[in-house]
């Protein structure tokens, strides 16, 4: 092989490599923009997926629980030849909407203390009873709210930041018994923020966020992946 041959064969495999080597890259591209167009699909449509999956399966446990509940007669498999989705959740929103009028009127108020003064003579039940009672009018009364703020305080040392939700005043024994301006903290636990302690600490010592009580919580939830929206920064006194 004359020398001349061997640099036009040399030539030709360089050039052969190059476009290899450019048709690589190009797919490896397409591929990566692909993998984005993906993982942008799945962010857009999971979180709908999901909401839609849970509120079905929700509405389709209620219709299951308030078939059970009614009498034969008055069965929807009885009634309707067709399966109606949600014709559960309607009846148990009308049944406890009729339930509330019911104890508002004071026939109902008297049966309402009747049957509480009868819950509260039983000593196991009774305890559960009033913490349920107390949990379900915190969270549901329109002249209470849960939590107050959200606030950063230095815990449990030094240095080390953790958020906060300030749950309500201190009143009774417990502010008698704390001589400082103290305000009652509740520490939630990740991901689970039902769960927590809570901590009496000075009022001076907490940091107040301009972020909202529902921020804070999804804040918690996520592990510090979801970021509330800026709204200012709260200056410390």
């Amino acid at each position: 092989m004359s020398k001349q041959d061997f640099e036009v064969k040399k030539r030709a495999i360089n050039i052969r490599r190059i476009r290899l080597e450019r048709e690589r890259a190009v797919f490896m591209k397409l591929g990566a923009k692909l993998r984005a167009y993906l993982f942008t699909g799945i962010l857009v449509t999971a979180p709908v997926a999901i909401t839609f999956y849970m509120a079905y399966k929700f509405i389709f446990w209620i219709d299951r629980l308030v078939n059970q509940i009614l009498p034969p007669q008055y069965k929807f498999d009885n009634i309707f030849p067709v399966t109606i989705p949600g014709l559960g959740l309607i009846i148990l929103v009308v049944a406890l909407i009729l339930v509330g009028m019911f104890a508002a009127g004071f026939l109902g108020s008297f049966f309402l203390r009747l049957g509480e003064w009868v819950v509260y003579k039983m000593p196991l039940v009774s305890t559960v009873y009033s913490l349920l009672k107390q949990v379900f009018e915190t969270f549901f009364s329109s002249k209470t709210q849960a939590f107050k703020k959200v606030v950063m305080l230095e815990y449990p040392r030094k240095g080390i930041w953790i958020l906060g939700f300030v749950s309500a005043e201190l009143q009774g024994e417990i502010k008698d018994n704390l001589h400082d301006d103290m305000v009652g903290v509740f520490i939630p636990t990740t991901p689970n923020p039902t769960s927590g302690f809570l901590i009496f600490v000075p009022q001076k010592d907490v940091i107040e966020l301009s972020m909202s009580v529902d921020e804070g919580l999804k804040y918690v939830v996520t592990g510090g992946l979801v970021e509330p929206k800026k709204k200012g920064k709260k200056v410390k006194d």
